[in-house]
């Protein structure tokens, strides 16, 4: 949930900018952005997001479904309409290790949104090739993912994260039960 306040949109362009420091296979820089803040622009990639969702709810196998349910999730992206400004991530695949780069590059790009204190969250839909057409995109660029970003209207706090010691092995693989 956002809030309706206004952000700052040199902030979002701050943090793309940390975003392509990142390192990327054979420094290609295979990733490109486009900052929506048009409401005609951010309507049209809602409804086609929402006609593929739907889409892909209605096919999903059984136990997926459920899953879906029990996390509220439905084919209703009220966010991509709800949020000042979405960006959209793609990845060049035609240059090496696309996909990889582009990732770390929204590795960079989300721990500087957060420094600004915007929320945002991963959104790829079902169909991203459909949500490429849609939005005039050449091949051979992928849509990796979709963030809104704005001020959080979410009270909730943040998704429990398991403590960091939890993921390491030192000189042995050990797992903890």
């Amino acid at each position: 949930m956002f809030a309706s306040t206004p952000i700052n949109l040199e902030d979002v362009l701050h943090c793309i900018g940390v975003a392509v420091q990142a390192p990327s296979g054979a420094n290609k820089q295979p990733w490109q952005f486009m900052v929506i803040d048009d409401a005609r622009v951010k309507e049209k990639l809602r409804a086609k997001c929402e006609e593929q969702e739907k889409r892909f709810h209605e096919t999903a196998g059984t136990s997926f479904k459920q899953w879906l349910e029990s996390k509220r999730i439905t084919w209703r992206k009220p966010f991509l309409t709800e949020a000042p400004v979405l960006l959209a991530v793609f990845s060049n695949q035609a240059m090496p290790y696309a996909t990889e780069s582009t990732w770390l590059a929204i590795g960079y790009f989300l721990l500087a949104l957060e420094e600004k204190s915007l929320s945002t969250m991963t959104y790829t839909p079902s169909y991203p090739e459909k949500v490429r057409a849609a939005l005039d995109v050449d091949e051979p660029y992928k849509l990796e993912t979709i963030f809104p970003i704005g001020f959080s209207a979410d009270s909730s706090p943040k998704a429990h994260r398991h403590p960091a010691e939890s993921f390491i092995h030192k000189n042995v693989w050990k797992t903890k039960s």
